[in-house]
């Protein structure tokens, strides 16, 4: 199922988006969806991150460094 939103742009990042779908060659609706979703699955992952820091912390796992040294 579809839904419609409407939303307003200031007028310079409307034209960016007009600039980028003409050279990628898709619509703005698919552009922006596309936009859209990217940004929910980052949002998502910083969410799921800062719930399991307590986990890894409790596990010794306190930088990044530590997680590449535990999974290679």
């Amino acid at each position: 199922m579809r839904g419609t939103i409407t939303v307003s742009l200031p007028e310079a990042m409307k034209a960016d988006l007009d600039e980028a779908t003409k050279k990628e060659g898709i619509s703005r609706s698919e552009m922006i969806r596309e936009a859209l979703k990217e940004y929910l699955i980052v949002r998502r992952f910083k969410q799921l991150r800062q719930e399991m820091i307590p986990y890894a912390q409790n596990q010794g796992i306190h930088t990044d460094q530590d997680v590449f040294d535990r999974i290679s």
